[in-house]
């Protein structure tokens, strides 16, 4: 059981004033804010004209149009509504590994996770940072920038234990989305595929967004000669030989996960990246989801 607290480091979040969430396709759902839906109502633009009926808002007659005709017509809006986003942060064991990297693999999904709700935020949008092991921690969702420091605070101090069944987690959580949706799933992903692919599964009626984060160590295995190694979810230890061709077979492994995992997004047009501990947040945080404005 990991108990320290995490660093999370948000001075990033100043980089990402200059860019805006990407979002690929118009959402519905019940509240007004800032991204355009296919529903009239009251917005900034303005779609079209009809007729003055008793009823109508005042505010919402053209009087240019009634100075020009001498009739009533009142501007229609393209109503204006949030996005929700839904962002899915590992909690494992296995999260708390911090090898060669400047922060704990934990510590830099978490950072990923409050970027992407800053700019939720920002934009207005509602979002929500639930916790994940074998079962999910389901926090609702919130909007504007005054709770993210509280939502820091509680990364910060959270308790990094149990075993990934992403699985399970998704099964429990798809049904509490009501609408289409951005879902963003931070992990290592060092799970079963199959589990994996029934999560892709399940979520594919949103926009979906795999963020895999793993430390330089796991991926380069830059060592040789007697080693133990130890699995943090199952507390497996054993003692083997690293050499040449062990390595071999280790990157092979670990590819081909990666390229399985890559395959699964692919197919069900979810978005899919791995990044190091290494990376810069805001280089990694902008190659995911971020544009140029």
């Amino acid at each position: 059981m990991e108990k320290a607290r995490h660093k999370i480091d948000i001075d990033f979040l100043r980089q990402l004033d200059r860019y805006d969430l990407y979002v690929k396709k118009r959402v519905s759902t019940v509240y007004a804010g800032n991204r355009p839906s296919t529903r009239s109502g009251h917005g900034i633009d303005t779609i079209g004209y009809r007729e003055y009926y008793p009823g109508d808002e005042m505010k919402d007659i053209d009087w240019k149009a009634y100075g020009r005709t001498e009739k009533f017509y009142v501007r229609q809006f393209e109503e204006e509504k949030t996005l929700t986003v839904h962002i899915l942060l590992d909690t494992s064991r296995s999260m708390a590994y911090k090898g060669k990297g400047p922060v704990s693999k934990y510590e830099y999904a978490a950072m990923f996770a409050v970027g992407v709700s800053y700019l939720a935020a920002r934009s207005n949008d509602k979002y929500a940072i639930s916790l994940f092991t074998d079962e999910p921690e389901i926090h609702g969702a919130s909007r504007g920038t005054a709770s993210l420091l509280r939502t820091v605070d509680t990364l910060s101090d959270c308790v990094l234990e149990g075993l990934t069944d992403l699985d399970a987690c998704s099964y429990t959580y798809a049904k509490m989305i009501r609408s289409r949706s951005l879902v963003v799933i931070i992990s290592d992903f060092m799970e079963d595929i199959s589990h994996i692919e029934a999560a892709v599964r399940r979520f594919s009626e949103n926009d979906l967004l795999l963020i895999q984060i793993l430390d330089p160590f796991e991926t380069e295995l830059d060592m040789t000669g007697d080693a133990r190694f130890h699995d943090m979810e199952t507390e497996i230890e054993f003692k083997t030989y690293v050499s040449e061709s062990f390595k071999k077979g280790y990157h092979e492994a670990l590819n081909e996960h990666i390229e399985n995992i890559n395959a699964v997004c692919g197919r069900a047009g979810a978005g899919f990246y791995t990044f190091t501990t290494d990376t810069p947040i805001f280089d990694a945080f902008l190659t995911a989801v971020g544009r140029r404005l």
